[in-house]
């Protein structure tokens, strides 16, 4: 078979995440597959009753659920339910000295599938990815990495390195199986510096947003304003990366599609006066004893409104939530209230 870096990026390889079980992971799919079954036709029985009997009852149906799931996520202890921690690669303590060494865990194992005919979440995936990087560009990934960082004026963003002292690092915090509170276990994450090994910060995270907004914005702009610099990626990279891929799913978001590295929300409305779904870019993060996410709302530029220069970009809104508690699903809070401050803007 072929892997492209292309299929790494998106999740398309074949290469198993951390269950090694083929049949257990089917199952976990038609589980995700049924549940996604039952919300789409509760979804369509609420647009039936909303046509029926209409919408200031349906307005109440509506934010009384909101209320119940609102006040049930309150009272849950997050991370106690959470089967895909139960996996021992999450929990490895080996100290790897290269992502070339690091590749021993999975290289010899068996493709779960062809090459791009499925989707599957593979953390290792991106460990051969960067790999890649390590050999294209002949310098330590790692390195490659920081120095990114760096020309991002991400000062903050640095390796999870255990040896290191890490000024202001945060504690993680799981719940026990009694379902008490209790410190993260010890880790060693150099064996998936891609997928899961860097540090950062909701002040850094938010510049690594802007910057691919305005790469994303610039060309539209440039095109009426010759001194606007450019961004550090090319606009047509920005919009090749949030452009969804065929196949592929998200877990976390159930209107979205991955795409390459995110997962991407086109904008769409079926009917009138019905349900309108926005264009956003979205990732969450997991790991042991602490949870993340990065979205990323862009404004809805017109063409024609937009005159010779209206404010330089970025424009949109940029929501990014980090905590020290592991399993928290935080891609939905965080696009309430990327849509509470687009709202505010609107109004002014």
């Amino acid at each position: 078979v072929t892997i492209t870096t292309r299929l790494l990026v998106s999740h398309l390889s074949g290469i198993r995440h951390y269950e090694k079980d083929i049949t257990k992971v089917k199952e976990e799919k038609e589980k995700a597959n049924r549940a996604l079954k039952l919300t789409k036709s509760h979804q369509d029985k609420e647009q039936k009753e909303k046509e029926g009997k209409g919408v200031e009852k349906t307005d109440c149906v509506k934010q009384k659920k909101e209320h119940e799931s609102e006040t049930k996520s309150r009272n849950s202890k997050p991370g106690r339910n959470d089967k895909e921690f139960e996996q021992e690669e999450y929990y490895l303590k080996e100290k790897f000295e290269s992502v070339i060494e690091s590749l021993k865990i999975f290289k010899n194992d068996p493709l779960f599938f062809k090459p791009g005919s499925q989707f599957l979440y593979s953390t290792y995936g991106f460990t051969l990815l960067s790999a890649v990087v390590e050999r294209a560009s002949g310098q330590k990934f790692t390195d490659y990495m920081l120095k990114m960082f760096r020309d991002l004026d991400m000062l903050s963003t640095v390796l999870d390195d255990n040896e290191a002292m890490i000024y202001n690092r945060a504690r993680c915090y799981i719940y026990n199986k009694k379902g008490r509170l209790v410190n993260a276990p010890y880790v060693d994450n150099s064996y998936k510096w891609a997928g899961g090994g860097f540090l950062s910060s909701v002040g850094d995270l938010l510049k690594f947003g802007n910057a691919l907004l305005y790469s994303y914005q610039a060309g539209e702009f440039q095109n009426r304003n010759g001194k606007l610099l450019p961004g550090y990626l090319k606009p047509g990279t920005v919009a090749m990366m949030w452009t969804p891929v065929p196949k592929t799913e998200v877990s976390w978001d159930r209107d979205g599609k991955y795409a390459m590295a995110w997962a991407v929300v086109e904008k769409n409305q079926q009917c009138g006066c019905c349900r309108q779904q926005r264009h956003y870019a979205s990732h969450t993060g997991g790991a042991v004893g602490a949870s993340s996410v990065l979205l990323i709302l862009p404004e809805e530029l017109d063409p024609e409104a937009l005159g010779p220069w209206p404010g330089a970009p970025p424009r949109g809104v940029i929501v990014t939530i980090i905590c020290n508690m592991q399993s928290v699903s935080l891609n939905s809070t965080a696009l309430k209230i990327a849509r509470e401050f687009e709202k505010e803007k609107r109004a002014q």
